[in-house]
């Protein structure tokens, strides 16, 4: 039988892996009578852990809610992994710090065996370059404003913020209001789904007066004090939050959009593209338009050209330009 202090990491670690356990069950696992669960239990609230129990024919113990975060136990997949995991995080403001105290703090209690597991893990790993998809510096995101969005999506509460969407290089609508996606403005919304994608965060959200969905980048908000006023949340039409992100940042949320008139019919584009790179349109058998934007011209013109496709660009007059040039640059790459 373990000994108490033994016995104590043991049931803690049980409690941990799992939300709730009854009595017996824990009494089996540890070998141990009822009474002396009850009495451990005793024990680890003197120390400082908050341990709830249920009476009754389906009582059970489960850890709470207390004034401060308690040690976790992790067996040695989940600590080997967890240290993994934080030298790799990455993209959100303030995380790398947050994340290199963590590991120092686990790395100081690992035993010798472990810690070779996760330096043999790094020693053999090269890492890429943050941004692998373009040109554009990733978004940073303050992980605080995600965790208020968050907590607004979760308790139906109304969001105000404001708005700072950078000039567009084409030619695209500058309304400065809520309806427009680019601009300056006060946006009061009903928030429901933040959607990770590309190296971004957006948030869907629907004007309260006008019913009107729209996507927000999370990094052109800057979060105003809290409503506290509650809405009646309604279904997005077509239910899929990722779909529709990814349908209005192809027309609306990118600094370069572009309309590309391409020779082929719609399912030959949509089976050569990867869907984060727009929407395509059938316009007749052998003939469709894709949708498509980016922060860069030159991620246009590598999407684009990714295609295998012959194609036709009329606007932006940037992006027209900027084919001009790229393609004299190959032309004479092979004279």
């Amino acid at each position: 039988m373990l000994d108490t202090s033994s016995r104590l990491l043991a049931l803690l670690a049980l409690m941990q892996s799992r939300p709730a356990w009854s009595g017996s069950e824990l009494a089996e696992r540890l070998n141990v009578t009822g009474r002396t669960i009850r009495n451990d239990v005793d024990r680890l609230r003197e120390l400082g852990y908050p341990v709830d129990a249920v009476r009754g024919p389906a009582g059970h113990y489960r850890l709470g809610v207390g004034a401060k975060l308690p040690p976790l136990l992790l067996d040695d997949d989940e600590a080997v992994a967890v240290a993994i995991g934080l030298r790799a995080g990455r993209g959100v403001a303030g995380i790398e710090d947050s994340a290199a105290r963590a590991l120092a703090k686990l790395q100081q209690v690992l035993p010798h065996r472990l810690r070779r597991q996760v330096t043999a893990v790094h020693q053999a790993m090269t890492e890429g370059p943050e941004n692998t998809g373009g040109n554009v510096a990733d978004p940073v995101v303050d992980p605080t404003a995600l965790a208020t969005i968050a907590a607004a999506v979760r308790d139906s509460e109304l969001l105000r913020f404001d708005y700072a969407a950078p000039d567009r290089t084409d030619d695209g609508p500058r309304r400065n209001d809520a309806s427009a996606p680019f601009g300056e403005w006060p946006v009061l919304v009903e928030p429901y789904r933040l959607v990770s994608w590309e190296r971004h965060w957006y948030l869907v959200a629907r004007g309260p007066e006008t019913g009107t969905w729209h996507t927000y980048r999370v990094d052109w908000i800057s979060l105003r004090m809290a409503t506290g006023r509650r809405f009646t949340a309604v279904a997005l039409p077509g239910g899929d939050y990722a779909d529709f992100v990814l349908r209005d940042v192809a027309t609306a949320g990118w600094r370069v959009h572009a309309r590309i008139t391409v020779f082929a019919p719609a399912e030959d584009v949509l089976a050569r593209i990867n869907p984060a790179v727009g929407v395509v349109e059938a316009v007749d058998g052998s003939t469709s338009v894709l949708v498509t934007g980016a922060d860069s011209l030159e991620l246009i013109a590598v999407y684009t050209g990714m295609l295998g496709l012959d194609f036709h660009v009329t606007e932006p007059p940037e992006l027209v330009e900027h084919l001009r040039v790229l393609g004299g640059r190959y032309a004479r790459a092979v004279d």
